[in-house]
């Protein structure tokens, strides 16, 4: 049967006379086989023009819509140590609730009666400003008052000095009326001496002269002592002005330094209290931050820090939280060759891992198990793996996605894009060619109207 030998059998034997042997060398198979092949290449040529769907895989995970509805964990803005749990993991906990109590390690807040001790240092501290305060007003009444008394004592001593030159203006006429008596004292001696001397006047009447001319003599030396006595009036007079000016200037330069000082002072508490103030608040809110609390509504997912007793630093992770209210959407990444090809509002068919789905990528109509979806935001800058993040949500012309999917599980995304037909397809593909890049209609339209 296998022909290896030298004596032939079928030039002996003629296998056409057995059953078999009919059928193996009869012509009706051929026939159907020839009808066969070409059934089934028109069916292909077909099948080559049928429309195909454009598409971009790439894997991705379920996440939420928007960030504050991601899983979070909580932190604590101080330092300190575990001292109770309120919670456990897997535990619902609301907004507010308490999730743990802590308690201080650092030795300047160690004081419990820390918050009332700096309200009585406000107090003391406020009390010393309103002192200040007061002393200020009493040294602005001093200065006022030492104002208006240098004010008056100068006008006493600007009508001294105008006493002093109005006597001295008196006492000089006087003086030039003495001269002027000297003058005619000593016009009337010598004539009634000479007089004498003729034998006209008596002795007597030139002794008279005389002693005339010398009591006008005295009355001259004395106006002027008179006058040099006023000139010194006057004098006195402008020193004792001077005097005032320079004594309440002295008084109120010291009374404005003593303001100026309790000013000083005064600021310096207001400084104080502003900074106790300030204290006393920062320890009024660290005592509230030694109560954990959950910040919104949310399931416990772990205990990052365990155990009672445990430190920890400012900013280190306590436990993570997983938020009740969410709206879920994959987080895909797309390579940057594919990236020109998603657009805002590109519809996506997504399957979820753990649910059964039969896939015609080229043919979304006919997939089973998958769920449709719309691109809602595309980041603008690569990411760490070397792929574009785009964010898919629901599609509400779609069925809705399984409520059973939790955040965190994987999916596998579809990007549908031009339809072609599969011969088209089929030579991109053989040829290493992206997809046909293209604009959405919505896209078209906006530019033609522009």
């Amino acid at each position: 049967m296998l022909n290896i030998s030298n004596n032939k059998l079928d030039n002996r034997l003629d296998l056409t006379k057995y059953e078999c042997g009919k059928k193996a060398f009869g012509k009706e198979h051929f026939k159907a086989f020839n009808r066969f092949l070409v059934t089934f290449g028109v069916v292909g040529i077909i099948i080559l023009f049928l429309p195909w769907t454009q598409n971009i895989t790439a894997a991705g995970k379920v996440t939420t819509l928007t960030p504050d509805q991601r899983p979070q964990t909580i932190q604590s803005p101080i330092p300190g140590r575990i001292e109770k749990w309120y919670v456990r993991e897997g535990d619902f906990v609301k907004k507010g609730d308490t999730i743990l109590h802590i308690s201080e390690i650092k030795n300047e807040y160690f004081d419990p009666n820390l918050v009332e001790r700096t309200d009585q240092q406000i107090k003391a501290k406020s009390s010393s400003v309103s002192s200040y305060g007061e002393k200020v007003k009493a040294l602005n009444t001093q200065i006022a008052a030492l104002s208006n008394e240098r004010k008056l004592k100068l006008q006493q001593a600007e009508n001294k000095l105008l006493q002093a030159r109005l006597k001295t203006k008196s006492d000089s006429i006087d003086f030039e009326a003495a001269k002027t008596n000297l003058n005619i004292a000593e016009t009337q001696f010598n004539r009634t001496q000479q007089l004498q001397s003729e034998g006209l006047k008596a002795i007597t009447d030139v002794e008279a002269k005389r002693l005339k001319l010398q009591e006008t003599q005295a009355k001259l030396i004395s106006q002027e002592n008179k006058f040099l006595a006023s000139k010194n009036e006057i004098i006195n007079a402008q020193v004792e002005l001077n005097r005032i000016d320079a004594e309440y200037a002295d008084k109120i330069s010291k009374a404005r330094s003593d303001k100026f000082t309790a000013q000083s002072n005064q600021f310096d508490a207001e400084a104080q209290v502003s900074k106790l103030e300030s204290d006393y608040t920062n320890y009024s809110i660290r005592n509230d931050m030694y109560y954990i609390k959950a910040p919104q509504d949310g399931f416990i997912n772990k205990a990052i820090k365990g155990g009672i007793g445990e430190t920890f630093k400012e900013g280190e992770q306590l436990v993570g939280i997983m938020p009740s209210k969410y709206d879920i959407a994959i987080e895909t990444f797309v390579d940057p060759i594919d990236l020109p090809l998603v657009h805002l509002g590109e519809e996506f068919r997504v399957q979820f891992d753990g649910w059964p789905a039969i896939i015609f990528s080229g043919w979304p109509n006919v997939s089973y198990g998958t769920y449709g979806a719309k691109v809602v935001a595309i980041e603008r800058f690569i990411s760490p793996n070397g792929k574009f993040r785009i964010l898919l949500a629901p599609d509400e012309n779609d069925y809705d996605w399984p409520e059973a999917i939790r955040v965190g599980s994987g999916a596998r995304t579809i990007g549908l894009l031009e339809d072609v037909p599969i011969w088209f397809e089929l030579w991109r593909q053989l040829n290493g060619f992206p997809p046909n890049y293209y604009q959405p209609e919505d896209a078209s339209n906006t530019k033609t109207k522009k």
